[in-house]
């Protein structure tokens, strides 16, 4: 790539690896909450990374990964339909990536806003958080997510799910340099550690499990409802992804939209997320805190995202490892993602504050109202053969209310009228 130094191929290996810890904490997060196989996630975001450069020629470096965006409708449609039917919703929702992509190709990259304004993206990216918090308070409390298991006693599962919260909320605040970008991985440490003093976790799994194993790959399977709980997700995760372009582009000071254009990274990661659900993985997104850490390090080569991925790779095939991971035990996680989930609500809200939507406006007010309601209160529309819910529906709810209600380009021009004399 022009403009950037070539390291030696050892310095390079050892930056990938660097990005690959980085990531490694919410990358493992996905699947453990899924009930997916962790070494198949570590290897279908390795093999979604490799895919995304051979896509966009290897100019942007980014390194895709499991997407939480897609938590609550996995983790219903796997309830109803099974994972077979929820890979191929995931495999579908690669689809929509590419759609989009050749939607941008055909029309420009402003056909995106245009379909896809603030006010749409921003009440659903807040229904995916909110939806999503009693998950992680059931799992801090030491349930099962749904809330119906105790699975570890109250007390013990308080202090360990708050002393990983505290953690990583001190380590994301007074942390310095690469170690403010791991807050995750230094929670699932401290909280590890006291679920292991306290005798909670069991290792003989991993004592009995091989060191290289073939990571337990699931093929999927077409079943409409389930293709229809994942398909609109897939919207939010999209502006997400543009975002992320524009971030790294901003930190390296290239234009990723033009070069190599926005329809090719939209294509790559489509072609990214098609392929995790071909093998059993999580859908796949750019990640930012890998964004952060290239900011960080100044290392703007692509490469070091090509070894991030390889190694990966490689993990997945430790039997130990993917073993380990399974073995963290509930109020770990759930500590943590009483942050995160938030931290998704609160991504919704800035949208709304940074693009200066008026909610004292009819239309953006009946937009952003029905949608959280049907996000967040569960509304289900249909029947037992057919029916959308939860994050899916406000999806669509929220893409139809923006197409169907007049004045659609009202907040576009608000500011320019105020600043008028």
């Amino acid at each position: 790539m022009p403009g950037i130094p070539q390291e030696p191929t050892w310095r390079q290996a050892l930056s990938g690896a660097q990005m690959l810890f980085v990531a490694f904490g919410a990358l493992v997060l996905m699947p453990l909450i899924t009930g997916m196989d962790p070494n198949v996630a570590l290897f279908t975001a390795g093999l979604g990374t490799l895919l995304f450069q051979l896509t966009t020629g290897r100019q942007v470096p980014v390194f895709l990964a499991s997407s939480f965006a897609f938590i609550a409708p996995i983790l219903a449609a796997k309830g109803e339909f099974g994972l077979p039917a929820v890979l191929g919703g995931v495999v579908a929702a690669g689809g929509v990536y590419m759609l989009l992509g050749l939607a941008v190709r055909l029309r420009g990259p402003g056909f995106i806003d245009r379909l896809l304004p603030p006010v749409v993206i921003a009440p659903v990216i807040i229904s995916i958080g909110l939806a999503l918090s009693p998950v992680a308070v059931n799992m801090a409390m030491g349930k099962s997510g749904d809330g119906n298991t105790q699975l570890v006693p109250y007390a013990t599962a308080m202090l360990i799910s708050m002393a990983a919260l505290l953690t990583t909320l001190l380590v994301a605040v007074l942390g310095r340099g690469l170690f403010r970008l791991v807050p995750i991985l230094a929670g699932v440490a401290v909280g590890y550690g006291l679920s292991f003093a306290f005798g909670i976790v069991d290792t003989s799994a991993i004592a009995q499990a091989p060191w290289l194993a073939m990571p337990n790959f699931v093929a999927p399977e077409f079943h409409w409802g389930a293709i229809l709980f994942m398909v609109p997700v897939a919207l939010a995760p999209a502006i997400e992804h543009i975002g992320g372009v524009v971030a790294i582009g901003s930190v390296t000071g290239q234009n990723y939209i033009k070069k190599p254009g926005l329809h090719r990274t939209l294509l790559g990661d489509g072609i990214a997320t098609s392929a995790a659900g071909l093998f059993g993985g999580p859908p796949n997104t750019t990640y930012a805190e890998v964004t952060g850490a290239v900011m960080l390090t100044k290392n703007y080569n692509p490469r070091i995202m090509t070894w991030a991925a390889l190694f990966a790779i490689g993990l997945a095939f430790v039997g130990k490892f993917g073993t380990g991971l399974l073995s963290i035990p509930v109020p770990v996680m759930g500590g943590i993602l009483c942050l995160l989930f938030g931290s998704i609500a609160v991504v919704g809200l800035s949208t709304l504050i940074r693009h200066q939507i008026d909610l004292s406006e009819s239309r953006n007010l009946i937009i952003v109202s029905v949608t959280l309601v049907f996000g967040i209160g569960g509304m289900v529309i249909g029947n037992s053969e057919f029916s959308l819910s939860g994050i899916s529906l406000c999806a669509i709810t929220a893409l139809l209310l923006n197409l169907l209600l007049p004045g659609g380009q009202g907040w576009r021009n608000k500011r320019l009228h105020e600043d008028q004399p």
